[in-house]
């Protein structure tokens, strides 16, 4: 696993926080390590969101005893003053059971002005208040009266002790400021520590397509932080339904008088399908605010090709931006309707694939109220195998 522009922090409380590299004894992989290869479009250099030229991530991990499982991902559309030079930006929400802060402006003025912050679900507040503290501090800001920080988040209360609320503001700006361009972590990193996906431990993932000098030579890339359920299908392939953890298992092979438990189910295999998703577009090609609406959009349809319902309990969002900046952007040729269709095939295409690679390489989490066990890779290639996505 790549741990490019990332922190990883162990240790208990109590003793203080020590640094080190996450001790991993299990071999994880990306989905096309497996053979798969999502969708029609290729990838960039590094499938990641990074090979939109600029763009930058960070992660800071919190990994304290059995009882913190939980991070801070950071991700900035340039390595300059987002405040200043604010790049346009739209927000999609396919089930609203979430907090983004942040939201509104971006959706009222189409533009990003703050790096885009995920966290834990009640770490959100302290993360806000540190992303003002990073722009305020900013060389040119120092007249600045009111900033937008852009703070995203999923629920991780399952591995974390979430109400200990243990993000500081010095995690959010170390992100922050440690986010870099070239490979991006993936898996049980950054945001992505506790979260929980399809019933098996789920993480940060990200993935990338390129389009054709043709077609515009754009690049759009996505990065996800994945803690939400429903049936895992993988390229087809019902991943979640054979290996018996799935959403609303228990109620579907509950004997015929619907009585919960004669079945035999074990509860704590059922994906509840409850929890949160969140996606972030970036792309090079120059868009408008309505535009990169209907780009989100399509990042919907690839969290759809996964398995997901979008359920009650769940909080789906996507955050979608352009590197073209607003100042270049007004002189800029922006791409034409009739041309939209690759790209909105690009965002789908990186949405499903990032998805993938939050499962695949996260690893098991033993946390506050449980385990989070990782997909087992030998049993999903066997079902790939089995269902012809990939050879025997």
């Amino acid at each position: 696993m790549t741990r490019s522009g990332s922190r990883f922090i162990v240790g208990w409380l109590a003793a203080g926080l020590a640094l080190a590299m996450p001790a991993d004894a299990q071999e994880r992989v990306g989905i096309r390590s497996l053979g798969v290869q999502p969708g029609i479009l290729p990838t960039g250099a590094l499938n990641a969101i990074t090979d939109v030229a600029g763009v930058r991530v960070g992660h800071v991990t919190l990994a304290l005893g059995d009882s913190i499982n939980t991070g801070v991902t950071a991700v900035l559309p340039h390595g300059g003053n987002v405040f200043r030079d604010k790049v346009p930006a739209a927000v999609v929400v396919g089930n609203g059971f979430g907090k983004l802060a942040g939201f509104t402006q971006v959706q009222e003025l189409g533009e990003l002005e703050s790096p885009v912050v995920l966290t834990c679900t009640l770490c959100v507040p302290r993360a806000a208040d540190a992303v003002l503290t990073y722009l305020l501090e900013l060389p040119g800001n120092e007249s600045v009266r009111s900033a937008n920080p852009v703070v995203g988040e999923t629920n991780d209360g399952f591995l974390n002790d979430i109400r200990r609320r243990p993000i500081e503001e010095h995690h959010v700006l170390e992100a922050i400021r440690g986010a870099r361009g070239g490979p991006v972590a993936q898996g049980s990193v950054g945001a992505g520590r506790g979260t929980m996906a399809f019933g098996w431990k789920g993480g940060i993932g990200t993935a990338s397509r390129m389009l054709s000098p043709a077609m515009g030579g754009w690049t759009v890339g996505a990065l996800v932080q994945s803690n939400f359920g429903g049936m895992l299908s993988i390229a087809g392939a019902p991943v979640g339904r054979e290996m018996g953890r799935y959403y609303l298992r228990d109620r579907l092979e509950a004997a015929p008088d619907g009585i919960r438990g004669d079945s035999g189910v074990d509860p704590s295999t059922e994906d509840r399908a409850d929890g949160s998703i969140m996606i972030v577009l970036a792309t090079d090609a120059p868009l408008s605010h309505r535009n990169l609406e209907r780009l989100a959009r399509r990042a919907l349809a690839g969290l759809a090709r996964t398995g997901s319902a979008m359920t009650n309990g769940s909080g789906d969002y996507v955050i979608a931006f352009s590197t073209v900046r607003v100042a270049a952007a007004r002189e800029a040729t922006e791409v034409p309707n009739d041309q939209m269709s690759p790209l909105f095939l690009a965002a789908l295409e990186a949405t499903e694939e990032a998805i993938y690679n939050s499962l695949l390489y996260a690893t098991t989490v033993r946390g506050h109220r449980g385990v989070g066990e990782a997909l087992p890779i030998d049993a999903t290639l066997e079902i790939l195998k089995r269902h012809g996505i990939v050879e025997r």
